[in-house]
């Protein structure tokens, strides 16, 4: 599918990129959204929370929105997408990743980008106990990438599900790895640390006999943690085979379905191979927007709408979502 050239433009000051994604993810508060909770049980005995928000008319629409790293369905990305669906007469499902919803999961093992088997399981549980007639999938970062290689990775997906958008996506997630090492994001990878670590040592409490004080000691950067605990607690040899296994970019070229990448250029998490512009030239299913601005999740808007939530909206509407 041909690119899409963007029209992002935003204000002078959001032309940076650091700012725009400090603002985003620090500053930015969006009011109005009404969530209502609902925990379900996964195949492995463990829970998710989902909080969901409504159309103001019975909708026969949802869209499952998708956190990135040490996020969750109250970050103003996530809510503020919530409110613009939801004032578009479609349902927004925002799901918390394992351990995300202020309450350590129960096992062992948590979320990471490429466990779709969580993903789907949602999908099924809306399937069985809600009357939709579309599915939209939403995903921002870790989210993004999650959802992506749901879409390209199964060789069947439930009908309906209809279309999809993923914004600031780690395509290659050894290449954004080796991004967020770098000194330019040596602020953001610090405070990611910080919050895996805390919650790897809460579950050293409960799981004392699965990783050691000394293992923990080894964690000074995030491949050190996903060498000692991600790749360990999910079925990988290292980190290595976790970044190469949970990718999406290779499962791209199999998206079936309406779906819209929106990488900014000036995202400092994402290098060159986050940006699969061969192969949307070849899958004419799978859009790409690579605009000059937005950061990392940033994409400030006027009137408190960033411009993702406005363009996923749009971009849905022209492949057939009808208000």
């Amino acid at each position: 599918m041909p690119l899409i050239t963007s029209t992002y433009n935003p204000p002078f000051l959001f032309k940076n990129g650091h700012i725009s994604t400090i603002y985003a993810g620090v500053f930015r508060k969006v009011d109005g959204l009404i969530q209502k909770r609902e925990r379900i049980t996964l195949p492995d005995t463990d829970f998710i929370d989902l909080d969901w928000s409504f159309s103001a008319i019975p909708s026969r629409k949802v869209v499952i929105i998708l956190h990135g790293l040490e996020g969750n369905a109250q970050r103003a990305y996530v809510t503020g997408s919530a409110k613009a669906f939801n004032l578009n007469n479609i349902d927004a499902c925002a799901v918390n990743f394992r351990s995300c919803s202020g309450e350590a999961n129960r096992l062992f093992r948590s979320y990471h980008s490429g466990a779709t088997e969580d993903l789907e399981a949602v999908i099924q549980h809306i399937l069985e106990t809600r009357k939709y007639d579309e599915i939209y999938l939403h995903g921002f970062s870790l989210g993004g990438n999650l959802l992506l290689k749901y879409l390209g990775e199964r060789q069947i997906i439930p009908t309906e599900i209809k279309g999809a958008v993923a914004v600031s996506v780690p395509c290659d997630l050894h290449d954004s790895l080796q991004q967020l090492l770098l000194n330019k994001n040596k602020l953001y990878a610090n405070r990611f640390k910080k919050h895996l670590l805390k919650k790897l040592c809460d579950k050293q409490l409960l799981f004392p006999n699965k990783i050691s004080d000394a293992e923990i000691s080894k964690i000074e950067t995030l491949k050190d943690f996903d060498d000692v605990y991600t790749s360990k607690a999910h079925g990988f040899k290292d980190a290595i085979d976790y970044y190469t296994k949970a990718s999406c970019l290779q499962f791209l070229p199999n998206i079936t379905i309406p779906t819209l990448i929106i990488n900014s250029k000036n995202d400092s998490f994402l290098g060159k191979k986050c940006f699969p512009y061969d192969i949307a030239e070849q899958n004419k299913h799978l859009f790409l927007e690579t605009p000059h601005y937005g950061g990392h999740v940033g994409f400030y808007g006027k009137e408190n709408k960033s411009y993702t939530e406005k363009r996923a909206i749009n971009f849905l509407v022209e492949h057939g979502l009808k208000h």
